[in-house]
């Protein structure tokens, strides 16, 4: 019974992935049609150079199936570049955004999941990440109305930690805000000031402080945020 139950869970998990990749991509197309015609002009386009190639030094077969394969890579590398800006389209607008698109930040930076800082009566919001470049406060409203909030966070940072610089960071599609898909590696672009162990070490103070204890407005929750999940299905 062991034996056929290790059997169908070894089988289970490719159909998974599977069925994973042809929802990602069904996602995909239905917010980016064009995304079909780039993955096949990858494949296709891999293929034949991988073909003439291989004409030329006379093993056309084994060096097209080779540009084959790279031409898979390609069109897979496509998919995933456009699912993330489909992915990133769909919670446009919502409350809690810019805090989703954070997750993008890789290992060495820690990130509030919640807000810091609220406006409760326009629902303005402030995240706060931390990384080798200081504090990052990135605001989530329209700038010249998030400013001021903003501003209060940075100003009891500077008391808490008048020795680590604090950047701000406006999300948002307007002018001067940096678009969410783009969020992530824009943070990680900042110049690094501080040492592994120096953001350890501001991490844990500004955790023991705790963040500003106000309001959360109804619908922001960013380690719940998913993509609308009709377009995933292709409804």
């Amino acid at each position: 019974m062991a034996r056929n139950a290790d059997t169908k869970d070894a089988t289970a998990a490719p159909t998974g992935r599977v069925a994973q990749i042809r929802a990602v991509f069904t996602m995909t197309r239905k917010a980016d049609p064009a995304v079909v015609w780039w993955m096949l002009g990858s494949l296709v386009g891999g293929t034949l150079i991988g073909y003439l190639i291989g004409l030329a030094l006379g093993h056309e077969i084994y060096v097209g199936i080779l540009g084959f394969m790279l031409g898979l890579l390609g069109a897979v590398a496509i998919m995933g570049r456009r699912a993330e800006r489909a992915a990133f389209s769909q919670i446009a607008g919502q409350k809690g955004a810019a805090g989703y698109a954070m997750r993008g930040l890789r290992r060495g930076w820690n990130v509030e999941e919640q807000p810091v800082a609220v406006d409760p009566r326009t629902q303005d919001l402030v995240f706060r990440a931390v990384g080798r470049p200081g504090v990052i406060l990135v605001t989530e409203g329209p700038v010249p109305r998030v400013n001021r909030l903003v501003d209060t966070e940075r100003k009891r940072l500077n008391r808490i930690l008048p020795d680590v610089p604090v950047t701000i960071v406006n999300a948002g599609d307007a002018e001067g805000q940096v678009p969410l898909r783009k969020l992530s590696r824009t943070v990680m672009r900042k110049k690094p000031v501080l040492t592994k162990t120096e953001v350890s070490e501001v991490a844990k103070r500004l955790h023991a402080l705790g963040a500003a204890r106000l309001p959360i407005p109804k619908g922001v929750d960013p380690t719940r945020m998913r993509p609308d999940r009709k377009a995933t299905r292709g409804r």
